[in-house]
């Protein structure tokens, strides 16, 4: 058998691409996603890689980040799903935290409940908030169960009762009465944490995702025979599909944390720990910051819905190349939230898409070289983009290029907020981080997205155009584990917690073994929720043992964050423990040097003179090279603005500096 070669495949709204390492070689490749079949995409990159012989002998693995659990849940697509509470909180899920989105909205719409009425069924059982037992589920109530979703003809079943991260007993009874072939997710499986709501929700996203999640793992699995395939999780690293497709609700935000994975590896082969992520692939752009590692949330959201598992803490805005640009009400320009995606595609593409949109701006305007070939291959087309924005400029009585220019400033204004948010915001200076720019649009805005937002140093790292497919085979195997414990600080011992921790432990540890990781392999992080007592919301803080320094950091990060520290006593609210061990590829071959050639030159809208444009993989290590200029590369283009410094390190990243 051949040895081994990795490939990293990273499906977007868009684009799907394909990052292989293969001994001493990578080999790139990008092509056009197949939202209604992604694996479809998928099995023509591996055919256009050279890959199906590979397929066919088991010497290749696979790592992928879907976005099929994320396209679901934006668009209302989940199968049909019963919920199952205790008695009297049937309607749990749809009261919520009655939160007001628009505080001054006299006549707020109606929003739709995540699960109808018909579908929430009540289990006559209770436990107290110690987890005693207050009256126990019996065999009548779990035959009423069995025949009410039987009757329901449903596809799953979510079940969350109050407590159940004390004592889940109550919730492993009903899960083996449901009948079979119904998926079942239970609360204290998916999130056994405190908040009923969040954990509620958290269940029902998995029971309602994840049918469809396991089956296109299942499809894509049979497509692949026996090829290893592992996903990416929204924490950022990895696990097998067969757990993967069980636990659907960790997988929202697959794809975006392969990029921070590779950012994280990127800042530390560099020594530059502090950095802000920016993505912008053709559908959306993520933005997240890296203060020594990937930070983690569980407060984030999908749509309109909570999600209270850990994931990377990113900010995503529905601004991408493919973003339309239009007319509002008033008659003036706005750009997205609509994407053109991958059909039709912007207009520059060919495939029959009549709107203008952010690639065919930066086409207008040389920004993006007409003869560039997206992924190596895909053609540009000048005269329809031209052709869509002209007709945009017509209706703003303007010029095409002048058009093209709004084109970019409104989406370049829609990012930098984003970028401010995670940053500013949130008490950090821009200018003491590095701006790591990577996805295959990212390039082509990313100086003046730095001058606005203060920052003067940029980084766009070597494979960016599918960074976050290389993220995939950078990202460790991992586990995320938690456990409530709701108790003053100040009243526990180190020792009181080892208990819930060798729980947690021995898990995970099983959990990563079945992989084929040894138990030498595996390394645990600790940390804690805190919040000081009558607080609603946490921060979590690294634990090493020392219970009094976790308190003084709690103060350090609240005042960071919220300008202030109390003093008031601090709540040990939940534990947690990740579990990781290496990646599937932990060291990148060299880049073999190529063969340098003059640069072609451009001409860009408002530059009066042509510009170079440069061929990336031909830039020797340490040139330099001044603004205005293009640089370009099969999977993506970086425009170097004027004013703008770039060199290439010894890694084969640019660095951009402004002069």
């Amino acid at each position: 058998m051949a040895d081994t070669a990795y490939l990293g495949v990273d499906t977007g709204g868009t684009f799907t691409d394909f990052i292989l390492v293969d001994g001493k070689h990578i080999a790139l490749h990008k092509c056009l996603s197949t939202p209604a079949q992604p694996e479809q995409a998928i099995l023509q990159g591996i055919a256009a890689l050279g890959l199906n012989a590979r397929v066919a002998d088991g010497s290749l693995t696979v790592v992928h980040g879907s976005t099929v659990a994320t396209n679901a849940a934006l668009e209302g697509k989940g199968v049909r799903t019963a919920y199952i509470g205790n008695r009297g909180f049937a309607d749990l899920l749809s009261i919520g935290r009655q939160t007001r989105e628009k505080l001054y909205a006299l006549r707020p719409a109606a929003k739709a409940t995540p699960v109808p009425a018909e579908l929430c069924l009540e289990a006559d059982c209770r436990v107290d908030a110690q987890g005693q037992v207050l009256q126990q589920i019996s065999a009548e109530q779990l035959a009423e169960l069995r025949a009410a979703v039987d009757a329901l003809e449903v596809d799953a079943v979510a079940i969350n009762l109050l407590f159940s991260f004390l004592n889940d007993e109550d919730e492993k009874a009903i899960e083996a009465a449901m009948p079979d072939g119904v998926f079942c997710a239970r609360s204290s499986a998916i999130l056994p944490e405190y908040k009923e709501y969040e954990r509620g929700m958290a269940t029902w996203l998995n029971a309602w995702l994840g049918p469809k999640v396991q089956s296109y793992l299942q499809r894509l699995q049979v497509a692949l025979r026996s090829t290893p395939l592992s996903i990416m999780q929204s924490s950022g690293g990895t696990t097998d599909a067969h757990n993967a497709g069980n636990r659907a609700v960790n997988l929202l935000l697959s794809g975006p944390a392969g990029g921070l994975a590779a950012a994280r590896q990127l800042g530390h082969n560099i020594g530059k720990k502090q950095l802000i992520t920016f993505d912008m692939g053709g559908t959306s752009s993520d933005v997240a910051l890296i203060n020594g590692d990937i930070a983690l949330t569980s407060e984030g959201r999908i749509g309109p819905y909570p999600v209270a598992v850990p994931m990377v803490d990113m900010h995503t805005i529905g601004a991408g190349g493919g973003s339309i640009a239009s007319l509002d009400d008033g008659g003036l320009l706005k750009g997205g939230p609509d994407s053109a995606g991958a059909d039709p595609g912007p207009a520059a593409y060919g495939t029959g898409g009549p709107q203008a949109t952010v690639t065919d701006a930066n086409v207008v305007l040389g920004r993006l070289p007409a003869n560039a070939k997206l992924g190596g291959s895909m053609s540009l087309r000048y005269d329809d983009a031209h052709r869509a924005v002209s007709a945009l400029a017509g209706e703003l009585g303007m010029a095409t290029e002048e058009a093209a220019a709004g084109i970019i400033a409104i989406a370049n204004e829609h990012m930098v907020r984003a970028l401010r948010l995670i940053s500013v915001q949130r008490g950090f200076d821009p200018e003491a981080f590095s701006l790591c720019c990577f996805g295959g649009a990212g390039g082509l805005h990313i100086c003046e997205l730095a001058e606005a937002l203060g920052s003067r140093e940029v980084i766009v790292p070597n494979h960016g155009g599918v960074f976050s497919a290389l993220g995939m085979l950078l990202a460790p195997r991992e586990r995320q584990l938690s456990r409530t414990l709701s108790q003053p600080l100040a009243a526990l011992t180190s020792a009181a917690l080892q208990r819930p921790l060798d729980e947690m432990l021995n898990e995970g540890q099983t959990a990563l073994l079945a992989e084929g990781v040894t138990a030498e392999q595996i390394h645990t992080q600790l940390s804690l929720d805190l919040c000081y007592q009558g607080q609603s919301y946490t921060l979590n803080i690294p634990y090493q043992g020392d219970l009094n320094d976790c308190a003084a950091q709690f103060h350090r990060a609240h005042q960071q964050r919220y300008g202030h520290d109390l003093a008031l006593p601090v709540q040990l609210v939940n534990l947690r423990m990740a579990l990781r061990a290496p990646a599937a590829v932990t060291a990148l071959p060299t880049p073999e040097p190529q063969p340098t050639e003059p640069p072609r030159y451009q001409s860009v809208a408002f530059i009066d003179t042509p510009v170079p444009c440069y061929s990336r993989p031909a830039l020797a290590v340490g040139q330099q090279i001044d603004g205005p200029a293009l640089i370009t590369e099969a999977v993506a283009t970086t425009w170097l603005a004027p004013g703008w410094r770039g060199r290439v390190d010894t890694q084969g990243h640019l660095l951009l500096h402004r002069s």
